[in-house]
C-alpha cells in the first residue's frame, strides 16, 4: 500500500499541469516510465480487492492485456504499474488530468460522456436494475413510490432514477452515495428500500453479503449500459492500441475464458459463484466490436 500511495502522490503532482493536447499516453507513459490504473474498490467482480489488497476482476485482466501491449509497444519491459482507486465522481477528472492513464471498471459509455472522455470498445453490457430486500421487493419505480431509494453519485444511474421519478410523479427521496458498499449499507440498515444500479454489480453486491438470500433483483432493465475502458479524449494513438488489443482478444476466442473466469466460475476472496452466463448483447460485440454510445446498438 506504500508503493501505490508513494505513486498516487507523484501523479497528483504532475496532474497540477495536467496533459497537454501535444502529449499524448503513450509519450507520457514512456518519458515517466509508468502507467497508473484506475479503478473501483468493490466492483465485484470486475475490479476490486482480493484478500491481499489487490485490485482484481474482469476489467482488471482486460486492462493487464493492455499494460503487456504499451510494454511491447514501447519496449519497456519493466514498465512500472501503480493503481489508484477511483470512484463515480473522481474518475473522469483524474483521467482528464493525467492523474491515471486508464479506468478499468464499471464505466458506462454514452454521448454526454463522450464530450469530455473517450472509451475502448464495449467489453460489458449491462442494465440498470433495482436490488431490494426479498421480505419486501421492489420490482419497478413505482413500487417505491413515496419512499428513498439509494444510488451511486456520478454515474449513469442518478439520471435513470431522476428521469423515472419525474415521468411518473413517484415522489421518491433520493440518496446519493459514493460507492457500492455504502450503497448496500444503506439498503441493509433499512435507510433505503432500493438500491439502484448496474444489475452486475448489484448482483455481485447481493452474492458477496453475509446473506445473498436476503436480497431480490427486479427482472426488468430500465436501460442498457455498454462498458468501455474509459480513455483520454483526442488521444487516437493510444485508444486505437487498446482497441487492438480487445479486438485480438475477441477474434482469437480468449475473451470466452477470461469472461468464464470471473462470471461462470468461482471467484476470490471467497469462492462465490456470479453464474452469469455471456449475453447475447456482448456476443454481438465481440463478433462485430463497436465503441457506440448508442443503447440501440445493443438492442
Amino acid at each position: 500500500m506504500k508503493k501505490i500511495f508513494a505513486t498516487s502522490s507523484l501523479m497528483l503532482m504532475l496532474a497540477a499541469a495536467g496533459v497537454s493536447a501535444q502529449e499524448g499516453t503513450l509519450d507520457k507513459i514512456a518519458e515517466l516510465g509508468e502507467i497508473s490504473i484506475g479503478h473501483r474498490d468493490g466492483a465485484v467482480p470486475f475490479s476490486y480487492y482480493d484478500d491481499q489488497q489487490r485490485p482484481v476482476g474482469y476489467a482488471m485482466d482486460l486492462c493487464g492485456k493492455v499494460v503487456d501491449a504499451v510494454k511491447a509497444k514501447l519496449g519497456k519491459a519493466d514498465l512500472k504499474i501503480s493503481h489508484l482507486p477511483v470512484t463515480g465522481a473522481t474518475r473522469m477528472p483524474l483521467l482528464a488530468n493525467g492523474t491515471i492513464d486508464m479506468e478499468c471498471g464499471t464505466t458506462t459509455n454514452n454521448a454526454e460522456r463522450q464530450k469530455q472522455v473517450a472509451f475502448s470498445s464495449t467489453y460489458f453490457v449491462a442494465g440498470v436494475r433495482i436490488l431490494s430486500k426479498a421480505d419486501a421487493p421492489i420490482q419497478t419505480m413505482a413500487d417505491a413510490k413515496g419512499k428513498t431509494v439509494v444510488t451511486l453519485a456520478g454515474t449513469t444511474s442518478v439520471k435513470v432514477v431522476s428521469e423515472a421519478n419525474a415521468a411518473q410523479s413517484l415522489g421518491l427521496n433520493v440518496l446519493n452515495v459514493k460507492d457500492l458498499a455504502e450503497g448496500m449499507l444503506t439498503l441493509q440498515t433499512g435507510r433505503a428500500v432500493a438500491l439502484i444500479f448496474d444489475d452486475v454489480s448489484i448482483a455481485g453486491a447481493a452474492a458477496t453479503s453475509k446473506s445473498p438470500a436476503d436480497f431480490v433483483m427486479s427482472a426488468e432493465p430500465m436501460s442498457i449500459e455498454p462498458y468501455g475502458i474509459m480513455l483520454r479524449r483526442d488521444d487516437a494513438a493510444f485508444k486505437q492500441l487498446v482497441d487492438e488489443v480487445l479486438a485480438g482478444l475477441y477474434a482469437s476466442g480468449e475473451i470466452n475464458a477470461i469472461y468464464d473466469k470471473w462470471f461462470v466460475k468461482p471467484i476470490p476472496p471467497r469462492g462465490i459463484n456470479m453464474n452469469l452466463p455471456m449475453s447475447a448483447q456482448l456476443q454481438k460485440v465481440i463478433a462485430a466490436p463497436t465503441d457506440s454510445a448508442n443503447p440501440d446498438t445493443y438492442r
